[in-house]
């Protein structure tokens, strides 16, 4: 479900152990991320504010996050104005998805200043904004919104911050006996005028509350059952028909598979994880994705043009024998003909050959020009395959680099864009990039205990297959697919060991959700760079191969502690 009011209800509720705790550090991940680091009854918690389109949320987070080298101006500012502040209070707008930190500093001159930092969780027009509590203008948000954008309110520096528009709408926790009697007897008949009528009810909570109405009960009743139950906070992530419930509680509406959390920013942790980490590789990616894959189209044309010229080249051989007939009998060729016909020897059947002649040419001459095109296709024959080879070979590193974008996180795109720069597909940007830190290969273990490395991207499978693997290690590689290199570091593997290092070739390849794939092993040793292949290509021979189906729980089993 998404994240409504009922849900962000719950999760204020938990937020509150932050309250007196001091914020140490504000920092900015990702362009439409704020992450607070408070100090808050002895210990230091991360709290994030997300203003995604998708994902818009706040919580408590133990996921790790990148420290961006260059802060957006948004970050500068939070630093200013509320790094080192107290949060005096964490409160939700009525039952809206809008939460506010109500903070407390000194300035440089020792007096004390208010300050709120408001999160509104609106879809697209989510918004976090730093308000001056006394004056209540807005110092800066994440996102501005001039006047032509919204004739409401002007969300800018400078201007006085507006709530959220005020629906006529009940707030459920809010509302007296005599109120919840009036409602659920005269409104409430359907899940619809449900969400329509109460203030943060989301569509599957509505459903919900519905649904427990419609039995034959007193309906009181069941309203005070469901927000006791509510209020207890059971965190629960469900499975329904192949989708995932973000729940406040188990609800009867959606009989899945329940998995049941400690907190709610434990769920929300799990939840939006690995969703929220491949829509930013997707966002950094997208336009260099792009740029691949039409490179990798420009040079399928190519192939496909350059074998149309090999196989005209591959017809050389007639343009010989016209030369070779003409040069045997230049008596029988009449001056100033345009084709001749001679006995050819060449052909079993003993049929003559008509050979089109220039009359502007002597005999000798027509013979020569023969010679000529002949020796020229079958010079060019050699150029065209070395064309074709290398073309062929250019698409199957663009692919590698595509697969590897396909299951890379933030912490790995940066190495593949030093690799692009340094292969020429990404131009140079005018100003110095920043020094990134050099990614490590990803590490794992096989049952036994013994250590498995899978690389992260090209640069790092040839390091780790030609420099830092010993030559009785084993190499492992999904068969004619692009993906990882992998190394299991021993030379006497057990069977069981080839079959957990090969699925974790397999998951870290292009085919990282198929099944049955097939994965090449050989020693070290006989691995081979040829001299100007790309990064990350090897040939080898002698190899084994095993077939693998691999899967997210076998590789975590996989992973080292």
């Amino acid at each position: 479900m998404s994240f409504d009011g009922i849900f962000l209800h719950q999760v204020q509720q938990e937020l509150q152990e932050l309250e007196t705790g001091r914020i140490t550090k504000v920092q900015s991940p990702y362009e439409n991320e704020i992450i607070l680091t408070v100090r808050a009854k002895g210990k230091n918690h991360k709290l994030l504010l997300c203003t995604h389109a998708q994902y818009a949320r706040i919580q408590c987070t133990t996921l790790p996050y990148l420290n961006q080298e260059q802060p957006s101006l948004f970050c500068m500012t939070l630093r200013k104005y509320i790094d080192g502040a107290f949060i005096e209070k964490i409160e939700q707008q009525g039952n809206d998805r809008v939460i506010c930190l109500s903070l407390t500093r000194r300035d440089e001159i020792g007096d004390q200043k208010y300050y709120q930092l408001i999160l509104e969780i609106m879809g697209r027009h989510s918004n976090l904004l730093l308000v001056e509590k006394e004056t209540n203008k807005i110092i800066d948000c994440l996102k501005h919104v001039g006047i032509h954008q919204n004739s409401y309110r002007t969300l800018l520096p400078g201007a006085i911050y507006l709530s959220v528009p005020h629906q006529d709408k009940k707030n459920p926790f809010q509302m007296t006996k005599e109120e919840v009697f009036q409602f659920l007897h005269t409104e409430a008949h359907s899940a619809k005028e449900i969400q329509t009528a109460l203030q943060g009810i989301g569509k599957d909570t509505a459903h919900e509350l519905f649904l427990r109405l419609d039995e034959e009960k007193e309906k009181v009743m069941i309203w005070n059952q469901f927000f006791q139950e509510l209020e207890k906070g059971t965190p629960t992530l469900t499975t329904y028909e192949g989708k995932d419930y973000l729940l406040p509680m188990p609800y009867q509406s959606l009989p899945g598979e329940n998995e049941f959390f400690s907190s709610y920013s434990e769920l929300l942790d799990v939840y939006y994880g690995e969703r929220v980490q491949q829509a930013r590789v997707q966002q950094q990616i997208g336009d260099i994705a792009h740029r691949l894959r039409h490179i990798v189209e420009k040079n399928t044309l190519k192939i496909q043009k350059l074998e149309e010229q090999l196989s005209e080249a591959n017809d050389a051989e007639q343009w010989r024998q016209y030369g070779e007939l003409l040069t045997t009998y230049l008596h029988l060729v009449p001056k100033g003909a345009t084709e001749v016909s001679l006995p050819n020897y060449y052909n079993e059947e003993g049929k003559d050959a008509i050979i089109p002649l220039d009359p502007a040419y002597s005999p000798n001459k027509n013979a020569q020009k023969y010679f000529q095109k002949y020796q020229k296709l079958k010079k060019s024959v050699k150029i065209v395959q070395q064309q074709i080879t290398q073309t062929k070979e250019e698409n199957q590193y663009l692919e590698s680099i595509l697969a590897q974008m396909e299951i890379a996180t933030p912490e790995d795109l940066p190495a593949i864009q030093e690799e692009l720069y340094a292969q020429g597909f990404l131009k140079e940007k005018k100003h110095r990039r920043m020094k990134t830190k050099k990614s490590q290969p990803l590490q794992f273990h096989t049952s036994k205990g013994t250590p498995i490395y899978v690389g992260r991207n090209n640069l790092q499978n040839d390091e780790l297959s030609l420099k830092k693997a010993q030559k009785n290690d084993y190499w492992l590689h999904a068969k004619n697919i692009p993906g990882s290199h992998v190394i299991l570091k021993t030379s006497t593997p057990t069977d069981e060991e080839i079959v957990e290092a090969a699925t974790l070739a397999a998951y870290y390849s292009k085919y990282q959700k198929a099944a049955n794939v097939p994965v090449d092993y050989i020693q070290v040793k006989h691995l081979r760079k040829p001299n100007g292949a790309k990064p990350g290509f090897v040939v080898y021979e002698g190899q084994k191969s095993t077939v693998v189906t691999p899967t997210k729980e076998k590789v975590e089993a996989l992973k080292d502690e």
